[in-house]
């Protein structure tokens, strides 16, 4: 049974265990709890700042260093805080530095420059800043570093192993794992490269201090940490109310109508706060609306790259209302004063729900977490769960093609070999590399079999997490149908500890829209349009049957095309779906928002003519719409490809290689169809964008002066 520490107001702490509590020990204290306070103060910049209830027991348990410790505190609480006083306090002891690992560096910047304030020297390695590894790596050896802050990742390194974590361990004063719930596979977040610090924790001294931090842990969870940190770990565990926070669930079906709700209510709301999505693509969608709308807001993702500190600080600062977010702004992001947490769609468990709208009224005395339901995150949240880990036919078809190549594969050659996405060829790659032992390993670029067998327990693991996915998933329907207690279930879901807290919940928002901002998001959905980007290069190995490879001129390319809709989206969407499966026919409607597309695009130099992608199995869908729209912008229609031989359709490649090989010498030209000016070529759906190449390749090469595409849907995952 492990032991639990928590500091309730009493004149002593207290120890926890399943059935009694019996007093801790004072023990030999240390350090200085006056220099500690003083740290505390300098680096919160607050000259009356106190401890919180649990702080300064951390921090005295880890620099007497009696046992390992986990701290389970809610957002906010400070966990950096513990961290980094107990690594000043021991460095000022003459201690060695401290090792910290975090999924987050890219959104540790609020917590290095509160250790900074308190003169901790913190710097981290990481794959964006390669070029100072080895002056980091320097400092490291002559003691001028504090803490050196890794990822999970960086386990698996090679050069790390060797230059860094083997000269340190022999002077490592303290090990932080930070999000340490990533570690238990029972977690909602689980990371497959935080499996190697149990390993890494068997093989350094038992008496190494280790503080392992979370603010999301249920019992479950908590019982594998400690079964992985031993079972004389320290837990440090707080309640998890809110009470400053004001739960509410609204269930609106469509994207339209929780457009017009956040337009309506977010200039209502005092201050600035985060608006949750699912999905990059939502996020730019749901910030450009509300930037339409006149709100300053800005999207945020892992896509934004270099743009992400700017736009943190934007919010920090209140220079926008909101940043509109995926869950890259989570974990790690600091901001006391965050008004309101909107997600837009529901996520896929109440322990992610409650982190996330967690970032919500730490420093308030009211803030608003509002959850509005939508009919698309279930198939969202199912893809995230049925994608998480390889069916058993993708890892058998992986290492047949490893064991009949015995020199080793790149990603690249196995593309090539296997109609399976990158990303799950990616992810089976890394997920079998980390089992222990492991039945592949990476040599320079290639991957290569081992002597070891894939085990059981790789499927039991991925069956028991599959399973236990789809009941949080439920356990999240539920709090969506919640009309009160919202606050009271997501305690109860995370088996936490409740207190006695008076409520300060604040006055419900509306749950109604006005129509006539509905219909405006419906109008805006139908206005936006998607970019095709054309291909510069053919695929690995090239076409043979075409006999292209490396990089396609300019003078062979397509150019920019245009899509009316992504695929399923509410604006024109359901209608293109509608016509292809239902009707057969698209209704005239799609002809005239395509003209309009069209007119408003004014591709350069605009086109003269109109062709059409053709099809063997449906040999005039495409074609009598693209009839139609060439009438309705008075130009000529003519039927200048053949489609000669049938192949599967496009949305059945899994992946860019196979997609390209599999219009490899399907079409052709019909030469006395071809005009020379430029043309507008009209496909229903895009999805890999290589029909669009070759078939654009070829009408350049048959003397096309341009080419632009144009289609009615984009579907990036195929249909």
């Amino acid at each position: 049974m492990y032991r639990s520490i928590l500091r309730l107001a009493l004149p002593t702490s207290v120890l926890y265990t399943a059935k009694h509590r019996v007093p801790i020990p004072a023990g030999e204290n240390m350090y200085d709890s006056n220099r500690a306070l003083e740290l505390l103060r300098k680096g919160t910049s607050n000259r009356q700042a106190l401890f919180r209830e649990g702080q300064e027991d951390a921090i005295r348990n880890v620099v007497e260093g009696k046992d390992r410790i986990l701290v389970v505190q809610k957002t906010g609480w400070g966990k950096s805080f513990v961290y980094f006083i107990a690594t000043k306090v021991l460095r000022e002891e003459g201690k060695g530095p401290a090792l910290l690992i975090s999924p987050l560096l890219s959104l540790m910047r609020n917590q290095i420059l509160a250790a900074d304030r308190m003169g901790v020297r913190a710097l981290t390695l990481n794959s964006e800043n390669t070029d100072d590894w080895e002056s980091i790596e320097g400092r490291l050896e002559r003691g001028d570093l504090d803490i050196l802050l890794v990822s999970p990742e960086r386990l698996d390194n090679e050069r790390f192993k060797e230059r860094v974590l083997s000269r340190m361990s022999a002077s490592l004063s303290l090990l932080v794992i930070d999000e340490a719930h990533c570690i238990s596979d029972w977690g909602h977040d689980f990371r497959p490269h935080y499996r190697l610090i149990e390993r890494i924790l068997r093989s350094l001294p038992p008496t190494l201090r280790v503080l392992a931090t979370t603010a999301t842990a249920n019992e479950r969870v908590l019982d594998d940490l400690v079964e992985i940190l031993g079972k004389d770990t320290y837990v440090i565990r707080g309640p998890l109310s809110r009470p400053s926070l004001t739960l509410q669930t609204i269930r609106m079906q469509s994207q339209a109508e929780r457009l017009a709700w956040l337009a309506e209510q977010i200039p209502r709301l005092p201050g600035s706060g985060i608006v949750y999505t699912l999905t990059v693509r939502d996020a730019v969608a749901v910030a450009d609306w509300l930037r339409f709308r006149g709100i300053v807001v800005a999207s945020y993702s892992a896509d934004s790259g270099d743009a992400r500190p700017g736009l943190e600080q934007a919010l920090l600062d209140n220079r926008v209302k909101a940043l509109v977010s995926t869950t890259a702004l989570g974990m790690g992001f600091d901001k006391p004063d965050v008004a309101f947490v909107i997600h837009y769609q529901s996520p896929a468990s109440v322990v992610a729900y409650y982190q996330q709208v967690g970032r919500a009224g730490r420093a308030l005395e009211n803030a608003y977490g509002v959850l509005l339901s939508g009919e698309e995150e279930a198939e969202i949240n199912d893809y995230f769960i049925t994608s998480a880990f390889p069916t058993p036919d993708e890892v058998e078809d992986i290492l047949r093609e490893l064991e009949e190549a015995p020199g080793g594969l790149t990603i690249s050659q196995l593309l090539a070999r296997l109609n399976i996405t990158r990303g799950r060829i990616d992810k089976t790659l890394q997920l079998l590399s980390l089992e222990s032992p492991s039945p592949i390993v990476k040599d320079g670029t290639k991957w290569q079999l081992t002597t070891a067998k894939l085990g059981q327990g790789f499927w039991e693991r991925a069956k028991r997490l599959t399973a236990l996915r789809k009941v949080e998933q439920a356990q999240m329907a539920e709090y969506v149908k919640l009309e009160s207690g919202h606050m009271d279930f997501l305690i109860q879901a995370l088996d936490g500890i409740d207190e006695a807290q008076p409520s300060r919940q604040a006055r419900l928002l509306p749950t109604s829209i006005d129509p006539r901002i509905a219909r405006e998001a419906v109008a805006w959905l139908r206005r936006i349009h998607v970019d095709i980007e054309p291909r510069k290069k053919w695929p690995d190995g090239g076409l043979p049957l075409y006999g292209v490879r490396g990089n396609i001129s300019e003078d062979r390319r397509a150019s920019r095309g245009k899509s009316l809709c992504h695929w399923g989206d509410v604006g024109w969407g359901e209608l293109v779906k509608s016509g292809k499966y239902t009707t057969r026919r698209f209704d005239d409607e799609l002809v005239e928002a395509c003209a309009e597309m069209v007119t408003a695009w004014r591709p350069s130099p605009f086109p003269t003519w109109v062709t059409s992608i053709p099809s063997l199995r449906d040999p005039f869908l495409v074609r009598d719409f693209s009839d139609r729209l060439a009438r309705r912008l008075g130009i000529e229609y003519r039927a200048a490809l053949l489609k000669t031989v049938e192949c599967p359709a496009q949305k059945l490649m899994a992946n860019s290689v196979q997609q390209a090989r599999n219009v490899d010498g399907v079409f052709a030209v019909v030469a006395e169809e071809v005009l020379a000016g430029p043309v507008l070529l009209v496909d229903d759906i895009v999805d890999s964008r290589w029909t669009f190449t070759v078939t654009s390749w070829l009408l350049r090469k048959g003397g096309v002066a341009a080419v632009h595409p144009l289609t009615l849907a984009f579907a990036e995952n195929g249909t």
